[in-house]
């Protein structure tokens, strides 16, 4: 997992509330367990038209936001089916930073743990953030996980809260398995130990 960076990209507001994890990958894209090549399907049903073609009237379509790291959204984000493909699509894609005033919980958690940050603020401070975008389509905000703030071109300030493990996590690359890793020598350890203490737990080639 990438270690997660102050960068400043390009923002895209999406003012839906209650997006569902099957709008953001259908089902009948869940056809793979790896974590690549699902960014072409995210939001399919209202990114591309009947014949294949990209939708002119969607977001995401818009050219000013091409290459946008940063998704402004309505409430309750990420509803819906549990399936971790939807962070998969969405990281894929290319986005590592999801703005909503709530996340459904699983969505919330499996972000944690695909490098995306998910974060929460105010009614009234999504409102601002989705105004400046409607003004300025393509504005750049600056994401600061170390301070744990948002700043916008038109100077809006916005602090957030995030757990401490998950940002450590975060600003360290580190998933579960990455975790798990740092551990290693004391693994390896502990299982050579037991190699000697219960060799019967251990099946000989």
């Amino acid at each position: 997992m990438q270690a997660y960076k102050t960068h400043t990209s390009i923002a895209v507001a999406m003012n839906r509330s209650n997006v569902d994890t099957d709008q953001i990958i259908p089902k009948q894209f869940l056809k793979k367990v790896e974590r690549t090549g699902f960014g072409v399907h995210l939001f399919n049903d209202w990114r591309y038209q009947e014949d294949g073609s990209d939708n002119p009237d969607f977001e995401l379509n818009q050219p000013e936001v091409k290459g946008a790291k940063i998704l402004v959204a309505g409430d309750n984000f990420g509803c819906g089916s549990s399936r971790e493909h939807a962070p998969w699509a969405i990281a894929d894609y290319g986005f590592n930073t999801v703005i909503s005033t709530s996340f459904a919980d699983i969505f919330f958690n499996n972000c944690f743990k695909n490098g995306i940050l998910p974060i929460r603020v105010t009614k009234e401070e999504l409102a601002a953030l989705f105004a400046e975008l409607e003004a300025h389509p393509g504005s750049q905000f600056t994401i600061n996980l170390a301070e744990q703030t948002i700043s916008t071109p038109k100077g809006l300030e916005i602090a957030f809260e995030v757990d401490s493990f998950r940002k450590h996590s975060l600003l360290e690359g580190l998933d579960d398995i990455g975790w798990t890793l740092q551990h290693e020598q004391k693994i390896t350890a502990f299982e050579e130990k037991q190699k000697q203490q219960l060799p019967w737990l251990w099946p000989q080639p």
